[in-house]
């Protein structure tokens, strides 16, 4: 369990990673705040406490041994660079590039172009074939290291999503951690109601997956989740439960806000909550 001090730290770094994502989508006047708010509680248990993952990235004499995190989800690439910004991996100064021409930070990850980037995302469906990947080179060579993939809720209408479920089961990946991130709503409106997923956690039983529901924005809850993922003999997928757009009360569970950049006076209003629940 995590204490107190910790939890009350996890909180302001969580609280600072939503409001790096508004600024950088609001001065791009284009991205995805919803998806990105509703996963920042869950990545930054993950590379606060749960994964290996060094600040000094390749100038780290055990680099090879470094857990790999996919953002399978790639249009939420604010929540990942705010979550590197406060890990030590890029700096702050960069993310008003964010969708600018020749940056760094562009609207998808690229490989190559940032510290902290296992791999190019954004097609939706692709994220776990890679992890797989991933995850069999890794056995291959013995290396112990850990591959944790996340994955939007509508994107498991993504038949690619299932082979890859179906492989790493079939391949015993042990070493393979899918968080999904199930807010229940995708750019259409509810998943319900575009493409029914019903219950994932059973689903993904009955493909022979380990599986825990958790609730998304709880540290604890993501944290025991993690570390027994870390143990588990097969491969193991958490479903968090979320609210898209979570902190900001206009956002929240508005689908609307899937791909839209808030304006001036929206910012403002969005910055002054998430600074009054912090407090």
């Amino acid at each position: 369990m995590l204490t107190d001090s910790e939890i009350k730290n996890l909180r302001k770094l969580a609280t600072k990673a939503r409001i790096n994502i508004l600024k950088m989508i609001h001065n791009a006047k284009s991205g995805h705040p919803g998806g990105s708010l509703s996963g920042a509680d869950i990545l930054t248990v993950l590379y606060e406490k749960c994964l290996n993952i060094p600040p000094d990235w390749n100038k780290n004499p055990n680099f090879d041994k470094r857990d790999r995190f996919i953002l399978s989800k790639g249009h939420a690439s604010p929540l990942l660079y705010a979550i590197l910004v406060n890990h030590g991996l890029i700096a702050e100064s960069e993310l008003m590039t964010f969708r600018k021409v020749n940056s760094n930070l562009q609207g998808h990850p690229a490989l190559g172009h940032l510290n902290g980037i296992e791999a190019s995302t954004g097609s939706l469906g692709q994220g776990l074939s890679v992890a797989c990947g991933i995850a069999i080179g890794l056995k291959l060579d013995k290396n112990p290291a850990k591959v944790v993939v996340y994955l939007g809720d509508g994107e498991l209408q993504e038949g690619s999503c299932w082979e890859g479920f179906m492989q790493a089961s079939h391949r015993n990946l042990n070493n393979l951690i899918a968080i999904v991130d199930r807010n229940r709503l995708q750019i259409d409106g509810n998943t319900e109601s575009v493409m029914a997923l019903g219950n994932v956690a059973d689903k993904l039983k009955s493909f022979g997956w380990e599986t825990v529901e958790i609730n998304g924005h709880d540290f604890n809850d993501i944290y025991k989740a993690v570390e027994n993922g870390k143990k588990s003999e097969k491969p193991f997928a958490i479903i968090a439960n979320t609210i898209k757009g979570k902190g900001v009360s206009f956002m929240e569970n508005q689908a609307g806000w899937h791909g839209k950049a808030p304006n001036d006076e929206q910012l403002e209003q969005a910055l002054t909550e998430l600074l009054r629940e912090e407090n």
